[in-house]
């Protein structure tokens, strides 16, 4: 269990560091072992970890190489060693042992399709910088919730 936290706005500016800081301290329950930030013009992620896969690593935010997309996930994706043994075969090259950075590398590589290739119960956000999107997704039965709303200035809100 881990909890996510976002506040996109859809014509830029700068997100209120403070407010997706208390919105993230407010899912510490889901997540006491870490908690981790991530901010681009007119987006924002937050993040509570509860490791269970891979310890050491897979901190989250978790971003591409090339800073250009970032993810907040939580879940467990039940097939990700053979979508990560898929993705190898295309030439991705993994630096962790973790779910989440196989569903990064797999957004890469199938954009929203990629959903249609996971089998769990999860929860997420995607924060494209390359393709100019945010996608929120969540499993089929909604085992993890995503909520979602919309702020009085316009911004989406979401955890």
């Amino acid at each position: 269990m881990c909890g996510i936290a976002g506040i996109f706005k859809r014509h830029g500016g700068e997100i209120d560091r403070d407010i997706l800081q208390r919105m993230t301290d407010a899912l510490h329950h889901r997540g006491p072992d870490e908690s981790g930030y991530f901010f681009d013009n007119g987006i924002g992620f937050g993040h509570r970890r509860l490791s269970i896969i891979d310890l050491a690593s897979g901190q989250q935010p978790m971003l591409t190489n090339d800073r250009r997309v970032a993810l907040t996930y939580n879940g467990e994706i039940y097939n990700f060693k053979s979508l990560r043994g898929e993705l190898e075969s295309l030439g991705y090259r993994f630096e962790t042992n973790c779910d989440t950075e196989v569903l990064l590398q797999a957004w890469v590589e199938w954009g929203p399709q990629c959903v249609n290739r996971l089998r769990g119960m999860f929860a997420f956000a995607i924060w494209d910088a390359n393709r100019e999107i945010l996608f929120l997704a969540r499993d089929r039965l909604g085992i993890k919730p995503l909520y979602f709303g919309f702020a009085s200035d316009d911004s989406l809100v979401f955890g």
